[in-house]
């Protein structure tokens, strides 16, 4: 069997070095979609180093990329066309700086689960900065088609009890268009699966065409909720989760609605949907936690 979750889960931490400095960061903004007005302020933000602020979703990308590192775990062997993400948290410790020469990652699989069509692969990741303090937590749900039924624990079926669409109108909804190399863009953070960018991978894997990486689409998301709804100030974050419910294609549209639970800290829920396709489902369960 591909996955051996008791090996796997025993596994010896993986501790590996990160760094990263403002080249990799505006990279990472320019590839969810930063910079566009290019001369605008609040653009200027994410695109200039001089008056460069970290989004955290960078967290997600920094040192090249952690989503998918579990996956060279003791244990686990799997084929890169029935990966897919299926949830993503990032919980912030402090504001991410712009610049790290000996950061550290230690990661591990926290569990797997037998959804019976698929295993469910959970990743954790803890990260200090250089003085060893810590940074952010990150867990990943990593979905492998066809590897369930091996008799495991199903697991839950969210990590935390998920937040019921409210009845209300949201109060704000703004579209964010995906360029047609959005994708081709982003890879270059790190996240090289082919099924992002070459047709006939994504075929393999049940797909028309490659699709956006679903942390672009998370970090597409979370510059909007910052930019209308944080006044711009990426150290309010203090903690973003998401379920991957659908793909995305390069050359769509996101709808993205958000609905404050209450003024000053608190949480803002999300939603977003692909215009072109009636509105369905990208990113459900979303909630950003803020001060």
């Amino acid at each position: 069997m591909p996955i051996d979750p008791a090996k796997a889960t025993t596994a010896a931490p993986r501790v590996a070095p990160l760094a990263w400095g403002p080249k990799d960061i505006l990279l990472y903004h320019l590839g969810i979609g930063a910079g566009i007005p290019a001369t605008d302020p609040d653009e200027l933000r994410y695109t200039l180093e001089s008056r460069l602020h970290v989004l955290p979703s960078f967290a997600t990308v920094a040192g090249g990329g952690m989503a998918g590192s579990g996956l060279s775990t003791p244990g686990i062997d799997v084929d890169l066309s029935a990966v897919l993400h299926g949830g993503q948290t990032v919980t912030l410790h402090r504001p991410l700086p712009v610049r790290a020469t000996a950061a550290t990652q230690t990661s591990r699989v926290a569990a797997v689960h037998d959804k019976g069509k698929a295993a469910v692969i959970v990743l954790r990741a803890d990260v200090t900065d250089d003085d060893g303090q810590p940074l952010w937590t990150s867990v990943s749900d990593i979905f492998v088609k066809g590897e369930g039924g091996f008799g495991g624990e199903r697991g839950p079926s969210a990590r935390s009890p998920r937040p019921e669409t409210p009845a209300t109108a949201p109060d704000l909804t703004v579209e964010r268009h995906v360029r047609e190399d959005q994708a081709l863009l982003y890879r270059l953070s790190g996240d090289w699966n082919p099924l992002h960018a070459d047709p006939e991978f994504a075929k393999l894997a049940g797909f028309e065409k490659p699709i956006l990486h679903g942390l672009c689409s998370y970090g597409i998301v979370l510059k909007a909720v910052v930019d209308t709804a944080l006044d711009g100030d990426v150290a309010r974050v203090r903690s973003y989760t998401t379920r991957f419910a659908g793909v995305v294609y390069p050359g769509e549209t996101l709808r993205v609605r958000m609905w404050r639970d209450a003024p000053g800290p608190g949480r803002i829920q999300v939603s977003v949907t692909a215009v072109e396709r009636a509105d369905a489902p990208v990113l459900t369960d979303t909630v950003v936690e803020h001060s």
